[in-house]
């Protein structure tokens, strides 16, 4: 059986700040093509030389991250973007809390973008087109850090709006596999080497 490896995207000015990034299309700082060069380290010892499967997200920030990370994408699709935060891209929690008091992403309200639900929704077809949890081969997906704490819910079985218990720091890679054919969450937020 096979294992889904998750690497969230170097670091952007905005992700730096605390802005949220979903559609726009912004590239690494200088410290993050460090992270995704020194991520490269730990994505070559999780996987082995087995044969892998990549898919990204279109984002510049994910597709350089793939790069510098030293993977082959072999796919890019929409439906690993960040979550689309309508009005409040661009934007901090603590902006939005100026007018929405208490305001997060995992129970509030997006104004023109995606609830947790409909973000859970996404997550659940990249999983069900993967057929995992479990893998037939290794799979690693390259994306970002609010969709992939979904992403992990959902493949463990929680609701979407669990993945705020799951935290990604820039250029980490969390694998999801499975015990005796229960999902299981084996690495979470793996640092560089």
């Amino acid at each position: 059986m096979g294992q889904l490896f998750l690497l969230r995207h170097g670091q952007t000015e905005w992700s730096a700040d605390g802005r949220h990034t979903g559609r726009t299309d912004i590239d690494l700082t200088g410290t993050g093509v460090e992270q995704a060069r020194a991520a490269r380290r730990t994505v070559a010892a999780m996987l082995g030389d087995g044969p892998v499967r990549v898919l990204a997200s279109p984002r510049r920030r994910a597709l350089r991250t793939a790069e510098l990370a030293g993977l082959t994408v072999d796919e890019t699709t929409e439906e690993l973007g960040e979550w689309d935060y309508g009005d409040y891209e661009g934007i901090t929690t603590a902006q939005i809390r100026e007018t929405v008091p208490g305001w997060t992403v995992w129970t509030h309200p997006v104004p023109g973008g995606e609830s947790a639900e409909q973000v859970g929704a996404r997550a659940d077809r990249v999983l069900a087109r993967l057929g995992c949890p479990p893998v037939d081969e290794d799979v690693v997906l390259v994306g970002h850090g609010h969709f992939s704490r979904v992403l992990i819910a959902r493949g463990l079985g929680l609701p979407a709006a669990a993945g705020v218990h799951f935290g990604l720091e820039p250029a980490t890679v969390s694998v999801l596999g499975e015990e005796r054919g229960t999902p299981q969450l084996r690495h979470l937020n793996v640092p560089s080497l």
